[in-house]
């Protein structure tokens, strides 16, 4: 690589979203770094301007209450995508990431978001001790209303939690992880309406757990 691509590359990475995140910390995919690819966005401005408002309208808040957030994966270029889609690394095909993981490409519909896989320390310890994901996940519903999305996985209590431009779009939540209080995967959330089983519960009682841990 010459040296003129490497001090973009740099200058690109130090691009400021919010307070506390940068550019660089939403670019590096292992996937990506096996293959030898740069995982940079093509439109750079629309890739940015989603990032910005993924990071000061979601993880802004989530950091602000729950201490420092781990990025696991964010954005993802279309060859990195679709290469990761052609592998089988849990990547979805390109056009229904798009406005998703694939920051600089707009939806069908013309809207543009982002999505970023996290973990948060703070809760693991829970988590590990009991299975509940539930309550962060409630917790986020109530207290961050700019998040789109969230889906949930095994390791590490890992989520993907989205930023879509498009205000009418209902919250969703789902999971590949057994919901402790009801034994089975089903979203909890689905067109911004409750689950059955938490319809019954109000919405300060789900995650009762996240108080107590933010009040420790």
């Amino acid at each position: 690589m010459s040296q003129s691509k490497v001090t973009h590359l740099d200058n690109l990475a130090r691009t400021r979203l919010s307070k506390h995140f940068f550019l660089r910390d939403f670019l590096y995919l292992e996937t990506a770094a096996m293959h030898g690819i740069n995982n940079v966005p093509d439109d750079l401005e629309l890739a940015i301007e989603a990032g910005r408002q993924l990071c000061e309208q979601v993880l802004e808040p989530l950091q602000a209450a729950w201490g420092r957030i781990h990025i696991r994966s964010a954005f993802r270029s279309c060859t990195v995508n679709q290469l990761g889609n052609e592998l089988g690394a849990n990547c979805a095909t390109n056009q229904s990431n798009y406005a998703a993981h694939i920051w600089d490409r707009r939806d069908e519909q013309g809207f543009m978001g982002a999505t970023a896989c996290i973990v948060i320390p703070r809760y693991l310890d829970y988590f590990e001790k009991t299975g509940d994901w539930t309550s962060l996940a409630w917790w986020i519903h109530a207290n961050v209303p700019a998040y789109n999305s969230m889906y949930f996985f095994p390791n590490l209590c890992a989520f993907d939690i989205s930023w879509y431009e498009n205000k009418a779009s209902p919250h969703t939540i789902s999971s590949y992880i057994q919901d402790p209080n009801t034994g089975h995967k089903k979203r909890i959330l689905a067109a911004g309406v409750e689950s059955e089983f938490y319809q019954q519960i109000p919405l300060e009682q789900r995650y009762a757990a996240c108080k107590h841990i933010l009040a420790n």
